[in-house]
């Protein structure tokens, strides 16, 4: 494949705009344009230039509005926020990290608003009874069928955006006459950066209380719920079906079987000593010598710990290891499941093909390769072909109640 950068974090984020494209979520012109103006490596930059593509396409969103073309007005924000989320991703405080999210959200919200008015699709805000307090989220149906219908509830990643929810579950679940719905989960979008609520590792916490609140529901069809993970949701959407078995059918890409594993094979081996023999103030010490010689592993650092809710090192890496399944875990999964098992992932290597021996329900362990244009970590670049895979399978485990 084209590389666009050396840097894999780069490359790796422009394929996954590129294969946004498949649900009108970017346009090619305007990603290769935007990343044109990148110079490698300089993180100012990619904010910058995204931040500047966002702002553009945001204007011309307020214009069709402005004219009464609601159609385009919903087509350019759901691009604007996609770029924003994009820009927000690499920035840190001093570029104004939160106020790009907010920007991310606000231009989803008006895409929302926007796709409402046009009349094909109806989009509810959600508030999730959760833990004291409520967990945002959407919902999608067909804007003219109220039955109950197949419901899709697509789990996010450590770090993805609604725009990628849209991208990788609920749109291709409209056009097949699903419903969907998307929530963010502690550590989670709105969840993190307007509750502050963090991550946990016990998810069946978390999904029980949204399935709670879908099988209320008059249009949902409550023994056809299927459930996708994308990321680390391919760690938590696993965890909590062990728990929770009102779940028809289940989808982890990649599968996750300990999240940890990403993290620490970053660490020298005397760190992860240090953090075997649990020297919380020697291990983090030596952390702030090493990060202090990287201002961009430095600033990785902050982005990554902060949806765990902590700032030590220590903390963090101790924490990554309670996300962790175990083969009893994974044998007390019922619901047929369905784990992707792409070439070349570079977070969680092998884990796959792990999760998918140790399953004890009807699993299906799905390829994706560099010939197909689909390697890599939620097969970034080949959208397209993930969903029609991905969504052929669910329509065979979770039929209309009409097939």
């Amino acid at each position: 494949m084209h590389a666009f950068f050396t840097d894999d974090d780069f490359q790796f984020a422009v394929e996954n705009v590129l294969g946004s494209t498949w649900s009108r979520a970017a346009d090619v012109g305007e990603v290769l344009a935007t990343v044109d103006r990148i110079p490698n490596r300089d993180a100012r930059a990619w904010v910058e230039q995204w931040s500047a593509t966002a702002e553009r396409v945001a204007g011309e969103a307020r214009a069709a509005e402005a004219a009464g073309h609601l159609r385009s007005a919903a087509a350019r924000w759901l691009r604007a926020a996609g770029y924003w989320s994009e820009a927000s991703d690499k920035a840190d405080s001093t570029d104004g990290a939160t106020q790009l999210w907010e920007s991310h959200r606000h231009a989803w919200d008006r895409f929302v608003d926007c796709t409402v008015a046009v009349g094909d699709v109806a989009v509810e805000r959600l508030e999730i009874p959760w833990a004291g307090t409520t967990l945002p989220g959407y919902s999608f149906r067909r804007a003219a069928d109220t039955a109950p219908r197949r419901t899709l509830v697509y789990t996010n990643g450590s770090d993805g955006s609604v725009v990628g929810a849209w991208s990788r579950g609920i749109a291709e679940a409209l056009a097949r006459g699903w419903n969907a719905m998307t929530y963010d989960g502690p550590g989670q979008n709105a969840a993190l950066m307007r509750q502050g609520l963090t991550f946990r590792p016990d998810w069946e916490n978390v999904l029980t209380p949204v399935i709670d609140a879908l099988t209320e529901r008059s249009d949902v069809d409550p023994g056809r719920i299927a459930v996708m993970g994308i990321s680390q949701g391919g760690y938590w959407v696993p965890r909590a079906a062990a728990h929770e078995h009102r779940i028809a059918a289940a989808v982890a890409d990649p599968g996750v079987v300990d999240v940890s594993t990403t993290m620490l094979q970053q660490l020298p081996h005397f760190l992860v000593r240090l953090l075997d023999d649990g020297k919380r103030e020697q291990f983090d010490r030596d952390m702030a010598w090493a990060l202090k010689l990287s201002p961009a592993t430095r600033a990785t650092m902050r982005w990554r710990m902060r949806p765990y809710g902590v700032t030590s090192p220590f903390d963090f890496f101790t924490a990554a290891r309670e996300y962790a399944l175990t083969d009893e875990q994974l044998a007390a999964i019922t619901c047929p499941m369905l784990v992707t098992d792409p070439e070349h992932e570079q977070f969680w290597p092998g884990q796959s093909a792990r999760m998918a021996a140790a399953l004890t329900c009807p699993v299906t362990l799905l390829p994706f390769t560099a010939d197909e244009g689909a390697d890599g970590h939620c097969e970034p670049a080949a959208v397209g072909l993930r969903n029609e895979r991905v969504f052929d399978w669910l329509d065979e485990h979770v039929p209309a109640p009409d097939r």
